[in-house]
């Protein structure tokens, strides 16, 4: 019995750490896809959260902790917005179109305060060796790496063109959902995913077979809504 006493205690202590520490991380990945990791401080922190510094020392002994520890945060809001949507699908076409669509309406939506994280973040460490860019660059890898293996399934299924490069497709995919972030985030024109979409749906009419092209009319774009 007191062996039960004394640790309801310590893990009541533990189980409200975490929920500091995540309350910390989605001001935190909120802050940095708009001002920047750089800018992400633990005193703009303590302010955004009306912490004190101390407390936030003992959540992230460092700025670059803090930093790592943001990126991983969007990654994990990122997986649940976009990809585990996106693989409710079936594999194949579907599932490569909604992996496309979905990363567009996550942008259009606000889920991030600046945009997409990882597109800013991109931008601003590519540049910079160390942990920090080494996380954001494996976790870009990542997903072109999903956008490649859902090409490679739909080809597999009969779906697409097997002639096709689909690390190349995967490259122009990304390219295009980066170009309509940029234009959205710098210009505020929202035509810009209609655009993006247009042209994902395009290349993929271009490719699909004959199994593949029904597919095409049944995949509807994402509605996407705006976050407070």
């Amino acid at each position: 019995m007191k062996s039960a006493a004394k640790s309801s205690p310590s893990k009541g202590r533990k189980a409200q750490g975490e929920r500091t520490r995540k309350a910390i991380l989605e001001t935190a990945v909120h802050i940095a896809s708009a001002e920047g990791l750089e800018g992400l401080t633990i005193g703009r922190l303590a302010l955004e959260l009306s912490m004190s510094k101390s407390g936030l020392f003992a959540h992230f002994g460092s700025k670059e902790d803090l930093q790592v520890a943001t990126v991983e945060a969007a990654r994990a809001i990122f997986i649940r917005e976009v990809i585990k949507p996106a693989f409710e699908s079936a594999q194949g076409l579907l599932r490569l179109w909604k992996l496309c669509d979905i990363w567009l309406a996550y942008v259009q939506s606000g889920v991030f305060r600046g945009g997409c994280f990882f597109a800013a973040a991109a931008a601003e460490f590519d540049s910079r060796p160390g942990p920090v860019r080494d996380r954001i660059a494996e976790i870009m890898k990542e997903w072109l790496a999903t956008l490649r293996n859902a090409i490679v399934e739909a080809q597999t299924a009969g779906q697409l063109n097997k002639e096709i490069d689909a690390t190349q497709l995967a490259f122009e995919f990304n390219s295009l959902e980066l170009g309509a972030n940029w234009a959205f985030q710098l210009y505020g024109d929202l035509r810009t995913f209609k655009r993006a979409r247009e042209a994902i749906r395009e290349r993929l009419s271009r490719y699909a077979t004959a199994a593949g092209a029904p597919l095409l009319s049944i995949a509807k774009p994402q509605t996407s809504r705006a976050r407070a």
